[in-house]
C-alpha cells in the first residue's frame, strides 16, 4: 500500500457507509466523493474488513480513484 508521506490521513478525513443493497458511499470531510456498487463494492468491503485507523483511510483513499497522483489539489479533500 502507498504511504501517506504528508500525514494527512492521520486526521481521518474519510468515512464510508454500506447500504442494505451493498452500495458503498465514501465521504471525505463530510462530502460524498464516490459511490461503489457491484464487484467494486464487494472488493472494497473485503479490503476494509478488519482494518482500522490509517490502513482503513488508505483503502478509502484508493477507492476514490484520486490518491497519489502527485498533483492533488488540497481544496476539496485533504488526503
Amino acid at each position: 500500500m502507498p504511504i501517506d508521506k504528508r500525514g494527512e490521513l492521520d486526521k481521518e478525513p474519510f468515512s464510508y457507509k454500506i447500504t442494505k443493497d451493498k452500495k458503498v458511499f465514501i465521504s471525505c470531510d463530510g462530502r460524498q466523493v464516490t459511490i461503489l456498487s457491484g464487484s467494486k463494492a464487494d472488493k472494497f468491503i473485503s479490503a476494509i474488513t478488519d482494518t482500522d485507523g490509517k490502513e482503513a483511510q488508505l483503502v478509502m483513499a484508493r477507492a476514490t480513484g484520486h490518491f497519489k497522483h502527485g498533483n492533488e489539489k488540497m481544496s476539496k479533500c485533504r488526503y
